[in-house]
């Protein structure tokens, strides 16, 4: 079992990383080189799903790319991979929109943090009215 530094490194996208992360790495996958294989199959996995603005005709391979990725974790003889294989298939429509469309809802989100913060300031109020007006005020 590699050690939690290991890991780290694992979960990063290699691009991000420091020669001698990737020493180290390179080091591990010398003595299991089953990992290096999961390991460069998550990169791939991750690059397929980090792309962004594609034409309709531009998502049609990518779309294959992502039901060939999907068939191969559904068919893996390991629980987690089965699992991801579920999760993505799920999510594929999802994931194909994302692809063609740039909409996200960071709005939202930040209107959702900064309630937090109001709640978290005013913990102990008991009056809505006021914690409505808070959030009017400062989000409206």
């Amino acid at each position: 079992m590699p050690n939690r530094g290991l890991l780290s490194l694992m979960r990063r996208k290699a691009g991000t990383l420091q020669p001698e992360q990737c020493d180290r790495l390179e080091q591990y996958f010398e003595q299991n080189p089953a990992v290096r294989i999961i390991y460069e199959a998550k990169e791939e996995l991750c690059s397929l799903l980090n792309i962004k603005h594609r034409t309709k005709k531009g998502c049609r391979p990518l779309a294959a790319e992502l039901l060939r990725w999907i068939d191969q974790l559904k068919n893996s003889p390991f629980e987690a991979f089965r699992t991801l294989g579920a999760t993505q298939s799920s999510w594929r429509d999802e994931i194909a929109r994302m692809w063609r469309f740039t909409k996200n809802n960071d709005i939202t989100e930040g209107f959702h943090t900064e309630m937090e913060m109001i709640q978290r300031r005013a913990y102990g109020f008991r009056n809505f009215d006021n914690y409505r007006l808070r959030v009017i005020v400062l989000c409206g």
